[in-house]
């Protein structure tokens, strides 16, 4: 008898868990599309090129195209979906928002996503392919456009919004700082 190639799968998608049965060879991206019809994630290249389905996987951004659904089950999966606090938007949310970090608005759930997991590497100090200082005790590098633009470098625009993107997570990242600041001070 050939072994069987579907199963059932619990996933854990912004908060909430999923059983469903899917083929093995399922990509998180088409299940989170087809079957559980949370369509914020978008299909660009469907080669992991484009960084436009781009998700949170525990934390760290996944290109969900490449990523199999059954690899998925027991990690905490953020889609754009998810980022928001009910009706009121993260920050990174608002900067794209207030600061026209979209044109067509296809790539930006990825973009989001993406600069969400770029603020939490930067604050824990990791470095960038540009990050000029990695001796240790150098501390964190400042976020820099460059940085920022080097971190942000697997998510594509088509649109060519990326002088907006960069503001846009720019400010995210002091307001982040501010609200660090805002609740270190409350203790």
């Amino acid at each position: 008898m050939a072994p069987s190639t579907s199963g059932v799968i619990t996933l854990d998608i912004n908060g909430e868990k999923y059983s469903l049965s899917v083929d093995h060879r399922t990509t998180l991206l088409d299940a989170l599309r087809e079957r559980l019809d949370l369509t914020g994630t978008k299909k660009g290249c469907d080669q992991g090129q484009c960084g436009a389905c781009t998700v949170l996987m525990d934390g760290r951004r996944v290109v969900s195209c490449l990523q199999l659904a059954v690899a998925a089950e027991g990690h905490a999966v953020t889609t754009i979906e998810g980022v928001a606090d009910g009706d009121r938007l993260h920050p990174v949310q608002q900067a794209f928002i207030d600061l026209d970090g979209y044109q067509c608005g296809y790539c930006t759930p990825g973009q989001i996503c993406s600069a969400l997991a770029v603020l939490e590497e930067h604050a824990a100090g990791w470095p960038s392919a540009v990050t000029g200082d990695l001796r240790p005790g150098a501390g964190t590098p400042a976020l820099t456009d460059e940085e920022i633009r080097e971190r942000m470098s697997g998510n594509l625009c088509r649109c060519g919004a990326y002088v907006s993107i960069v503001r846009a997570v720019a400010r995210a990242a002091e307001t982040a700082g501010a609200n660090a600041g805002a609740e270190g001070g409350a203790a």
